[in-house]
């Protein structure tokens, strides 16, 4: 023990004893050939498998981002084509509305026309009935004045008839050389 007491005191803690460096190298050894063994090639193929799903993963942006460009362009394709036959179907529903108005319109016309021409031929039928009427009370009475005037009846039907006759024919010719209003 003393020997080993005088040893330790001979012992200089800076340097370090040869067993100590052997057993250091040795397991220093052995720790890196179980890392290149074992760690090492484990971590080179988790790093590639990220390094390709992360490339993948890029190459499947590009993709998607290319499909979604062309998307995006057959959309405004096609907007624009609805856009396009929005302004077609438009523009057909304004001419067949102004087309309607006008069979509208016409129709109307049509109709107030027929409906002017019924009343004016009806009015010129109630004045020719209201005209043979007058004519027919003219004539009566004309007979009558004249029968007083005479002083005899001209009852008789046949020559009240002829009076009559006569007396419209004057009245028409004095009428018409006259001038109506």
């Amino acid at each position: 023990m003393v020997y080993l007491a005088a040893e330790e005191v001979e012992h200089n803690p800076i340097v370090p004893l040869w067993q100590e460096v052997v057993l250091g190298f040795i397991a220093f050894g052995l720790l890196c050939f179980v890392l290149m063994k074992f760690v090492f090639p484990r971590m080179e193929e988790t790093f590639r498998a990220r390094v390709d799903a992360i490339e993948g993963g890029i190459k499947r942006a590009e993709e998607a981002q290319a499909e979604a460009n062309k998307l995006l362009e057959q959309y405004r394709a096609q907007l624009a084509e609805a856009r396009t036959e929005a302004a077609r179907i438009r523009d057909e529903a304004r001419a067949d509305a102004e087309g309607i108005r006008q069979d509208v319109l016409a129709k109307a016309r049509e109709e107030s026309d027929r409906i002017i021409s019924a009343g004016r031929e009806q009015l010129a039928a109630q004045r020719e009935s209201i005209v043979r009427e007058l004519r027919q009370e003219v004539g009566t009475l004309a007979v009558d004045l004249a029968g007083r005037i005479v002083g005899e009846s001209l009852a008789d039907e046949a020559r009240t008839r002829g009076t009559v006759d006569r007396f419209i024919a004057e009245l028409d010719t004095t009428g018409t050389s006259g001038g109506r209003r």
